[in-house]
């Protein structure tokens, strides 16, 4: 892992690291999962154009910062960096209604999906490498919490 003066120093590893969260000991990814949630609250406020925009830029940018990271420390997908999980979790959140329970169950269904890795993520995550690769297996985990979300909301008429 990088140290901190090394995250702190370095703006791509600042971002990578989701502005420090994956600097934790244990779960950086959870970490960077609640940096997610204050981002998902302000970025929503712009409505649903600009929050998909935002989304669709910081999945792009995702992959040169997760990138540059990975190829700095020489490893494929450095657990420190938590980038991918902020915009899965952005994606994860994208059709749900605003609430405290819609974001606790975006946040637990995505770390789950996270976690668990149940096809195709896990083929993604083992087959698909560099920055796209870090991306891409979050960003399936993101869209299978929509997903779920957006069935509960359908049938629980929520």
């Amino acid at each position: 892992p990088l140290a901190a003066r090394d995250v702190f120093r370095n703006p791509w590893h600042f971002l990578a690291y989701g502005f420090g969260a994956g600097l934790a000991r244990r779960a950086p990814g959870t970490a960077g999962t609640v940096v997610a949630i204050p981002i998902y609250l302000l970025v929503q406020l712009g409505g649903i154009w600009f929050y998909l925009g935002f989304t669709l830029a910081a999945f792009f940018a995702g992959i040169a910062i997760c990138g540059y990271t990975a190829r700095k420390m020489g490893i494929d997908d450095p657990s420190g960096v938590v980038w991918d999980e902020i915009v899965g979790y952005l994606i994860s959140m994208a059709a749900a209604p605003l609430g405290v329970l819609w974001i606790v169950a975006g946040f637990v269904l995505f770390r789950i999906f996270d976690i668990w890795k149940p096809w195709p993520i896990r083929v993604l995550d083992r087959r698909v490498k560099g920055g796209l690769g870090i991306m891409l297996d979050d960003v399936v985990a993101g869209l299978f919490t929509a997903i779920l979300l957006a069935l509960a909301v359908h049938f629980l008429n929520l």
